[in-house]
């Protein structure tokens, strides 16, 4: 009976996602009156607007996913190595973004870095654009570090430090060369999350005007009629793919390490 019942709500659960996602196809197809089409994905995907959006939308994900690396790896390694009694702290604060509403903290930014602060970034293309990724990276932060914190969990992180150092290794050396190859895994789940993220955040990019592939798509959404159905799953695709690549990154790390612990 439990069994029963467990497969019940598994097949009702799957049901609530697949249906309006089944429906939201079924509409995308009905571009070409009378008979179904790919028409609504071909203007979509031939749109130059949708090239540019969704390529400036990639590389800020790139540097998002860079940024993140360079500053959560560290920090939860040394966290980990020196701080223990600073974990909680540490995982309070990388939890504010769940808490803060986006468009408060896009605010922040554009009241401290506009044109009469100290720090201009939004005078510029290239300080908006730096400052649409750290905005990204804080969004993404929540993630990150608990993807790499649950990698380091698996790790001596101590042992592995001190073989390092008494092979006369320093500290760059031991995160560049020891413990991220090791977390490889574990950062790779964190990036495709925060490549997720970004593709389809809206506020950041559309408050501090960059031509992001959020924006677009609600710009889509409120002109076109079939288009916004097909460019819904085109991203929802976009995102499926990133977590399925994250399980396969996941399952070839474990595997890995189990071939490595059989060796020895």
């Amino acid at each position: 009976m439990t069994r029963v019942l467990s497969w019940l709500s598994f097949l009702l659960g799957a049901l609530f996602m697949l249906v309006p996602l089944v429906g939201t196809f079924e509409f995308s197809l009905r571009a070409r009156r009378g008979e179904y089409s790919l028409d609504a994905y071909r203007s979509v995907l031939g749109d130059p607007q949708f090239q540019a959006t969704f390529g400036f939308s990639v590389m800020a994900a790139l540097a998002t996913i860079v940024m993140g690396i360079l500053i959560v790896v560290p920090a939860a390694y040394w966290v980990r190595l020196k701080l223990p009694w600073l974990r909680p702290v540490v995982e309070f604060i990388t939890l504010l973004p769940l808490v803060i509403p986006a468009i408060v903290i896009v605010f922040g930014y554009i009241r401290m870095f506009n044109t009469s602060s100290w720090l201009p970034l939004t005078g510029s293309i290239s300080g908006t654009n730096f400052l649409l990724v750290a905005g990204y990276s804080v969004l993404a932060l929540p993630y990150m570090y608990r993807a790499v914190d649950a990698g380091l969990r698996t790790l001596d992180v101590a042992t592995l430090t001190e073989a390092a150092q008494s092979l006369g290794a320093g500290w760059v050396t031991v995160l560049g060369r020891v413990i991220l190859p090791n977390l490889f895994g574990a950062v790779l789940s964190g990036a495709f999350l925060t490549f997720a993220i970004v593709i389809g955040e809206y506020v950041f990019a559309a408050l501090l005007n960059r031509p992001a592939f959020g924006p677009y798509m609600v710009w889509l959404g409120s002109n076109r009629a079939y288009e916004p159905a097909a460019l819904a799953i085109i991203a929802f695709a976009i995102t499926w793919g990133c977590m399925g690549l994250m399980q396969l990154a996941t399952r070839l790390t474990r595997h890995g390490r189990a071939q490595q612990q059989q060796m020895k």
